[in-house]
């Protein structure tokens, strides 16, 4: 593997906070992983780029953070329905589709997530009040993870 490309994923485990990368190409396998010191939980659930998404790691380390929103926060939880990056707002400067606090019906755009250079916008399919929106603007998630408690 390219040392240039090595330099790469080493700075997007860096700076994405995952604790482990690993990926296979041409026969060649690679894994990048990192320890911390500190019991607080990921703030990163998968990487970024959609083919480092291989790594059968780091959902493990994503599934007891994921798991745990739901049960703390009273409501409906908006789960994604794949692995991408989070944006709440259609462009960096546009307003966001939803706030705590607004009132949504079904169908209603909350968030877009990006996979593979796809932007797909992510529809509640619940009504009511967003009580709560669990992801940052940016974040890479997993599928599953719950992204919105609309009570």
């Amino acid at each position: 593997m390219d040392l240039r490309k090595l330099k790469k994923l080493i700075d997007l485990v860096e700076e994405s906070g995952i604790s482990e990368l690993e990926l296979t190409e041409d026969g060649e396998k690679v894994r990048i992983s990192r320890n911390f010191t500190s019991n607080a939980p990921a703030q990163h659930y998968a990487p970024v780029h959609y083919a480092a998404q291989q790594a059968a790691p780091a959902p493990a380390v994503a599934a007891p953070a994921a798991e745990a929103a739901p049960v703390v926060e009273e409501g409906h939880a908006v789960k994604s329905p794949m692995v991408g990056t989070f944006y709440r707002a259609p462009s960096p400067d546009a307003k966001p589709f939803a706030e705590v606090g607004d009132t949504v019906a079904v169908g209603d755009t909350l968030c877009i997530v990006e996979a593979m250079k796809l932007l797909n916008e992510i529809e509640s399919d619940k009504a009511g009040v967003v009580k709560k929106i669990l992801v940052d603007n940016g974040q890479a998630i997993e599928y599953g993870e719950p992204l919105f408690i609309i009570g």
